[in-house]
């Protein structure tokens, strides 16, 4: 975990999604539909700004939906469509609590522009995870574990 104080600066670069697990309370996992078991990703932090990008490993049977929409009860959540998730914006991180906080000020859906998800951070050398409570597209309660390696 990064020393109190140099947070922010250690999240600055460029990270490729290694692992991306959703987990319910009893340990199990959970498959996002849209995005697959073992989706590819990139996420850049600049001094105030950030981006990222998801797509699924195998998009050649996946349809967009008619109106993507983050689902009821997702919560700290975005969504994809055919396969693949965008978004940018600005972010703010708390030290002591070891969160940051996204607005999205760009997205692929359009529902998902102007919200603001609060995640947990922690950075370990060439590691980043994310963390965040979240629900699957059927409601049940998940942790999501997003693990970057810089690049």
């Amino acid at each position: 975990m990064s020393p109190a104080g140099t947070l922010t600066q250690d999240l600055i670069g460029q990270w490729r999604l290694v692992s991306r697990i959703d987990l319910d309370a009893a340990g199990q996992r959970h498959i996002d539909p849209f995005l697959g078991a073992d989706p590819s990703g990139f996420l850049v932090f600049g001094p105030e700004w950030f981006a990222a990008q998801f797509m699924k490993a195998d998009r050649t049977s996946t349809a967009a939906p008619a109106t993507p929409t983050v689902p009821p009860g997702a919560g700290n959540n975005t969504s994809a469509v055919g396969g693949y998730d965008a978004y940018f914006g600005t972010y703010t991180v708390d030290t002591q609590a070891s969160e940051i906080r996204t607005t999205l000020l760009g997205a692929l859906t359009q529902g998902n522009v102007g919200q603001t998800f609060t995640r947990r951070v922690a950075v370990a050398g060439s590691t980043l995870k994310i963390i965040l409570a979240t629900n699957t597209t059927s409601g049940v309660p998940i942790t999501r574990t997003l693990t970057f390696e810089r690049v």
